[in-house]
């Protein structure tokens, strides 16, 4: 679904910087609060890296499988990270990051009683935190493995349709 979406992204004269979060190499967030003093995170990994690809991105969409109604450890543990955001803004008085667009992409199998409901939730506290303006959700159910995403024509073109979206939603700020 995330290649749907890139497509719609590309095919609209945008560029998309994929980031693979299982090869990222971010460690949990260990709660030590530092970032509440400093405005920075003190764990030294991948994540120093990843930082400044959110702080650049002009939009954000996250595509991620659904795990026992959640995202996964990986993104989660980035998710968590991302808490010196929180704290510049909320402890240190720091103006918060520009707003910009987002989507959420997910697919899961099937059989979980609470289907998407804490991926949805977490994502979207993230988001906030951000500044994401979540502009639209695709959510895919049945999808136990790549192959079961061809059988998805309609949530494929949901998600070139928000990819498209996303950009128009860039440019309009640009011209602003």
């Amino acid at each position: 679904m995330l290649d749907a979406c890139v497509e719609g992204i590309e095919g609209a004269g945008g560029s998309a910087d994929r980031l693979v979060v299982a090869n990222a190499d971010i460690a949990p967030c260990r709660g030590c609060n530092a970032c509440s003093k400093t405005g920075t995170c003190v764990v030294k990994d991948g994540m120093q890296a990843v930082f400044p690809r959110i702080d650049e991105a002009d939009a954000i969409v996250v595509a991620s499988p659904v795990y026992f109604a959640t995202v996964p450890a990986l993104l989660k543990a980035l998710y968590d990270r991302c808490q010196p955001y929180w704290a510049r803004e909320h402890r240190l008085g720091q103006s918060p990051t520009r707003r910009r667009p987002g989507g959420l992409l997910l697919v899961r199998g099937g059989g979980d009683p609470y289907g998407f409901d804490a991926a949805i939730a977490t994502t979207r506290s993230v988001f906030a935190v951000l500044r994401i303006d979540l502009m639209a959700e695709v959510h895919v159910e049945g999808v136990d493995a790549p192959a079961d995403m061809q059988r998805q024509a309609s949530a494929l073109g949901d998600g070139r349709d928000l990819g498209l979206a996303i950009v128009s939603a860039v440019n309009a700020t640009r011209d602003l």
